[in-house]
């Protein structure tokens, strides 16, 4: 008779456990899959401010019940949305088991959430042609000084893309016509090739670059960069941007805002010990756009006027 009881009372407990614990672990899915869409928002959003309007990301939905369980109403990104709710300019349908949310851009209405229950690949898309990676191969050493050997003994160059009337910078921008919408050739962006022009030093070059125009942002500025070493890894990191005087020339005496403060080798080998390592351009760039969109750069986004 005891075991009977016994017996029972484990089966109502167990009635009772496995409907809240499959609903527990449906509210578990359904936060994965919201984190998912609002981190693909913040990329559609990001890249759309840098002029890459037809971005689109698609994220894979792990729910498995029609629906939201766990919130109502939902909020991503500022787009709310309640259950009996219909379609919206930024919300068309509703999420599925098996199912996906597309996050796309419109020019009239902000970013749209498109929920369906096919799951759709993920095609990223870059506003540059990513076969141009070979910037310094391809690019600085196939300059007139670089050839020449003016730099054989400088153990610190720089090379910063808003110096006025360089003539560096004009043997480099000469070199890149070659190339067709490469990263560099991005609307409004800053970039710098920094580092050891001496013999044997190709290790301590690198290649500096964010869709910021550095100007417009201002010096002493927190701001998130894109790495390119020589020896063809990249990172994603942080600088701080500095003041340079332009001296000689047309523009002596004029300031501008460089991509990073001067640095030194072992300040170069910290700048990429903060960030993190990547192994091909678009892994690096799609680093860089998550990056970009943290609230602590919103101050240095504002003043973007255009895109890369």
């Amino acid at each position: 008779m005891e075991m009977l009881i016994v017996i029972a009372i484990v089966a109502v407990l167990i009635s009772v456990a496995v409907p809240v614990l499959s609903s527990q672990l449906e509210r578990s899915r359904e936060a994965v899959d919201l984190a998912n869409v609002r981190s693909a928002y913040a990329q559609v959003s990001t890249e759309a401010l840098l002029g890459n309007t037809d971005i689109t990301v698609t994220v894979k939905l792990k729910q498995k019940q029609a629906g939201w369980q766990s919130v109502d109403p939902v909020n991503i990104g500022g787009i709310i949305h309640s259950k009996n709710e219909g379609d919206t300019n930024n919300w068309k349908g509703n999420a599925a088991p098996g199912g996906s949310c597309e996050v796309s851009y419109n020019e009239a209405y902000g970013v749209v959430l498109t929920w369906n229950g096919t799951a759709a690949p993920v095609k990223p898309s870059y506003p540059f042609d990513t076969k141009h990676t070979e910037f310094f191969g391809e690019v600085l050493y196939k300059t007139e000084f670089w050839t020449r050997g003016d730099m054989n003994n400088n153990p610190n160059f720089e090379f910063d893309s808003r110096c006025p009337d360089s003539s560096y910078i004009r043997q480099i921008e000469a070199v890149l016509k070659s190339m067709d919408n490469s990263l560099l050739q991005q609307k409004d962006c800053t970039w710098a090739f920094l580092g050891d022009g001496r013999e044997l030093k190709e290790a301590k070059r690198y290649l500096f670059w964010t869709s910021l125009n550095t100007n417009e942002v201002g010096a002493g500025k927190q701001i998130p960069v894109l790495i390119q070493t020589s020896d063809g890894n990249y990172y994603v990191s942080e600088t701080t941007t500095g003041e340079r005087t332009k001296k000689g020339g047309t523009h002596d005496g004029e300031t501008y805002i460089a991509v990073s403060d001067h640095l030194n080798y072992n300040q170069y080998k910290a700048v990429l010990k903060a960030g993190k390592k990547y192994f091909t351009l678009e892994e690096a760039y799609k680093a860089y756009v998550v990056a970009l969109a943290d609230q602590k750069y919103d101050a240095v986004r504002a003043p973007q006027t255009s895109a890369p």
